[in-house]
């Protein structure tokens, strides 16, 4: 007995201690990502609103990541009016799907 709820309780930590994965669909994602592509999906892309700075290329960033960034811009913690605004937009779903479709679309570095 003493064992069995050894066992019980060491699984149970076990399943706990594992980080929770974005559990988008990277194929969804890729339906998508218009409102992203037009700058994200540009090497070298800078943009100049509401100030210049180069626009991060998102293939390959973890799907974690890109859905807490999401996040972050929707809650207003994130502060960029295009971002903020788009991801305004987007129900959590459709975070984990942009960011699967993301970490999946790695292709190297830009030329």
């Amino acid at each position: 007995m003493k064992l069995t709820t050894m066992t019980l309780i060491a699984s149970v930590l076990l399943v706990l201690a594992v980080p929770a994965q974005a559990a988008g669909d990277p194929k969804a994602g890729q339906l998508k990502n218009s409102m992203c592509a037009g700058c994200h999906g540009i090497p070298g892309w800078r943009t100049a609103y509401p100030y210049i700075y180069s626009v991060p290329m998102l293939g390959g960033q973890h799907a974690d990541y890109i859905v807490a960034a999401l996040k972050a811009y929707k809650d207003g913690e994130r502060n960029h009016p295009g971002m903020k605004s788009i991801a305004s937009s987007l129900s959590q779903q459709d975070m984990e799907d942009l960011a699967a479709y993301y970490e999946s679309s790695y292709n190297g570095p830009a030329q």
